[in-house]
């Protein structure tokens, strides 16, 4: 095909099925995906309200959920639009701000999941001073910390992309604007992108955290294994197996969706991949950590509406 060298104004999403027969079923599941993801988490934040549970743990948690409502709308929005409207178009604009957006918050996500395991391996190694060092500000400053640098790490990208004016075209083999599927289609040289996604994006924003991550847990194990009763290595660890069960998911759908060879065949399998994060884990977090939780469940049947106005207000 011959590449576009007037400057692009909108682009084709393709979405995740070309048969027309599955397109009902796809929306249907979607949008039943999204509306448990919507109200499950919600849920949690609304569990998170209640005093009782004002302690790192939900402080954190609280923040997974604004972020898994925020990334599954940005990503999952487009499918049920186009089914709606059967029109495919995304203005070039819209389509920057979507792929800026959800790299922002997933690489916020990242970052969040990494305090989190930072709590849990002082919880676990050092409880004599957790309430020292977990305190109101610190949880605070890493929270902010986390948004801060993860919105402002995508800005590069997102400028050099904007700056494209050659595409061989306009279609994205993807069912939202993500890099990789755009860089496809780009007929600019792309070299110095690759270069930077490989190092500062997936070095900063998926790797640094990981390695953070499993150093905690290296930590957060060796002071399970001490522990003499085999009823408190179970109670220890079961503390910190709903976030692991998280990290474990999230991590290899990252890592199976970026850090496999960008060739045209495995397109297909990275849109399932994205899927997977955008759709499967947003569902999971919620059953995976809180709605099986006695806590999160006596705070729901004490909540009260109007400790949201105290909030407000």
């Amino acid at each position: 095909m011959q590449a576009n060298q007037t400057p692009i104004t909108y682009f084709l999403i393709k979405g995740i099925s070309d048969d027309p027969q599955l397109h009902l079923l796809i929306f249907l599941l979607v949008l039943l995906i999204y509306l448990f993801i919507l109200c499950s988490n919600l849920t949690i934040l609304l569990a998170c309200l209640d005093s009782r549970l004002h302690n790192p743990m939900y402080f954190f948690l609280g923040n997974l959920s604004i972020l898994d409502i925020s990334c599954s709308t940005i990503a999952l929005h487009r499918i049920l639009i186009h089914f709606i409207s059967r029109d495919r178009k995304v203005s070039f604009a819209a389509c920057m701000v979507q792929m800026h957006m959800f790299g922002s918050l997933a690489s916020v996500n990242l970052l969040i999941l990494t305090a989190m395991s930072y709590d849990r391996y002082v919880a676990i190694c050092k409880p004599l001073q957790y309430q020292m060092i977990m305190s109101t500000e610190v949880c605070a400053t890493l929270a902010s910390a986390s948004w801060v640098v993860g919105s402002l790490q995508t800005v590069p990208f997102t400028v050099i992309v904007w700056c494209f004016s050659c595409y061989s075209s306009i279609e994205i083999n993807h069912f939202f604007c993500d890099i990789i599927p755009i860089m496809k289609i780009s007929c600019n040289d792309t070299s110095f992108l690759e270069i930077l996604f490989l190092t500062e994006g997936l070095l900063t924003m998926i790797l640094i955290p990981f390695l953070l991550t499993f150093v905690s847990y290296i930590y957060i194990i060796h002071a399970i294994l001490r522990i003499r009763s085999s009823s408190g290595r179970l109670k220890t660890f079961y503390t910190c197996s709903s976030h692991l069960t998280v990290v474990t998911l999230l991590y290899t759908t990252l890592f199976s969706q970026y850090l496999t060879p960008n060739l045209s065949s495995t397109l297909e399998s990275k849109k399932r991949f994205a899927l997977f994060n955008t759709a499967a884990v947003p569902l999971l977090n919620p059953l995976i950590y809180s709605l099986k939780n006695k806590d999160v469940k006596r705070a729901l049947k004490r909540f009260n509406p109007s400790s949201i106005n105290s909030i407000i207000t």
